[in-house]
């Protein structure tokens, strides 16, 4: 399926798997296709950090996998499969839910999503609602101008409440209660616009 010409709404994710590739990154939500844009080095600092530390945490034999984008995230995959994300980082512990090879088949257990202008207001507006909905424990969104990492948990009550964390913090994942992170480690040797 090409993409050109072609009217972007009411796609399925048979329709965004068969497209040729153009070079591009999209993602599909609720049927619309979304270009994405290269992330910034800060950006890929910020991932590789926090990939490092879960990573880290989780090798051996542990059943949870954690994933840096791009990975398919087929959020709907038993209704209208029309919503396929590319978080920055996921972690999935249900091992069928990555049996196809191919794609996240459901909401993973973690998601990250990395700020940068072109996405902050579809992370928050509408991907964080999405990924509420379709069941994900714990939700970062990580603000890498000002060092804030926002963390959404179901337990808070409160939907729409997280938790703010700034310099010479610890977060545990929900998931994961054994793995504490900092979020100097997290910001750890990433580079500023200043640099």
């Amino acid at each position: 399926m090409s993409i050109v010409g072609q009217d972007f709404q009411g796609l399925t994710y048979d329709d965004y798997y068969n497209m040729e590739d153009d070079g591009n990154r999209y993602e599909l939500i609720d049927g619309e296709l979304y270009a994405m844009a290269a992330p910034s080095i800060r950006h890929q600092e910020i991932l590789g950090n926090l990939f490092l530390e879960i990573r880290t945490f989780l090798k051996g034999e542990k059943k949870c996998r954690v994933f840096i984008a791009p990975v398919d995230v087929r959020l709907n995959h038993q209704k209208k499969d029309d919503t396929v994300v590319q978080p920055d980082l996921i972690v999935v512990c249900d091992p069928s839910k990555t049996e196809d090879g191919k794609s996240v088949k459901g909401a993973p257990d973690f998601v990250v999503e990395i700020f940068s202008s072109s996405t902050r207001k579809r992370d928050i507006q509408i991907k964080l609602p999405k990924y509420k909905k379709a069941g994900v424990k714990e939700i970062w969104l990580i603000e890498p101008d000002t060092e804030m990492v926002m963390v959404f948990k179901p337990e808070y009550g409160d939907e729409n409440m997280a938790r703010i964390y700034t310099t010479d913090e610890e977060i545990t994942l929900s998931i994961l209660p054994e793995l504490t992170i900092s979020t100097n480690d997290i910001f750890a040797g990433v580079v500023t616009e200043e640099d």
